[in-house]
């Protein structure tokens, strides 16, 4: 099987250094040098998947390019953290929207690495409701694990675990900006918070931009929670701070 990665970044990077050896694998770059890689498409045309790893900004671009070179069989998944925007269009070849759930606050190939998604969650939104066996053997191969939704229910939950961390991550930097104590005494606690805040900011923009309308809706319902909190008294926020524990972490309360 051959497959393909266009964007050689920490994601495509990951995917790239994961599954050479075990497939005939290429990638499209403009600037990385590296064996079986180049910056010419048609190096794509036998693939039987490829993995369009490019910023979301350049996605729909490089899926209409795709057409030029990619057979009617030929799977083709993306990997944008946000769905909706990607699934409006149908295509000549197999298309599979997909977004695994890893990565770091570091880009660039210089910081892939082949165990990245081992673990992790890979939501696939395919428009006909089936995702392929050959895509899923390589998604397992990866060490992630598949989950099936909408476009629509995966942007809105996104945005509630990651694109609103993002938001409240550069609210945290921006509340200590007059405070030079806070800034100099900070530490591990506030650094493991505040970590999104150093995301990609090409990445970032893109949500924000893409994702607005349900992002709204998650600062609206944080701000009712953090008013919650402080109308409730301390014994009744332990209480949910407990359960919450309990639903995310059950093996550390057998």
């Amino acid at each position: 099987m051959k497959i393909g990665v266009i964007g050689l970044g920490l994601i495509g990077g990951s995917i790239f250094k994961n599954l050479r050896g075990k497939y005939s694998v290429v990638g499209v770059s403009r600037s990385l040098k590296e064996t079986n890689v180049s910056d010419d498409y048609s190096t794509l045309k036998d693939c039987d998947i490829v993995f369009v790893c490019t910023p979301m900004n350049k996605t729909l671009e490089v899926l209409d390019k795709l057409e030029e070179y990619l057979s009617k069989e030929a799977i083709v998944t993306d990997v944008c953290s946000l769905k909706t925007f990607v699934s409006k269009k149908k295509y000549s070849y197999n298309f599979i929207p997909s977004h695994p759930m890893a990565g770091t606050e570091h880009q660039g190939w210089e910081y892939s690495y082949p165990e990245l998604f081992q673990g992790a969650k890979w939501i696939m939104t395919p428009l006909d409701g089936d995702v392929p066996e050959k895509l899923e053997s390589v998604i397992n191969e990866l060490g992630a694990q598949i989950i099936i939704t909408t476009p629509e229910e995966h942007d809105k939950a996104v945005a509630l675990i990651s694109n609103l961390p993002l938001v409240v991550a550069q609210a945290l930097c921006a509340n200590i900006k007059d405070n030079i104590l806070a800034q100099t005494i900070a530490a591990s606690g506030f650094r493991d918070t505040t970590r999104l805040a150093l995301s990609n900011l090409e990445m970032a923009n893109d949500m924000l931009e893409l994702n607005r309308e349900n992002i709204e809706t998650a600062i609206n319902s944080m701000l009712d929670s953090l008013k919650k909190l402080t109308d409730e008294d301390y014994k009744t926020q332990a209480e949910s701070i407990k359960k919450f524990r309990e639903l995310m972490y059950p093996k550390n309360h057998d």
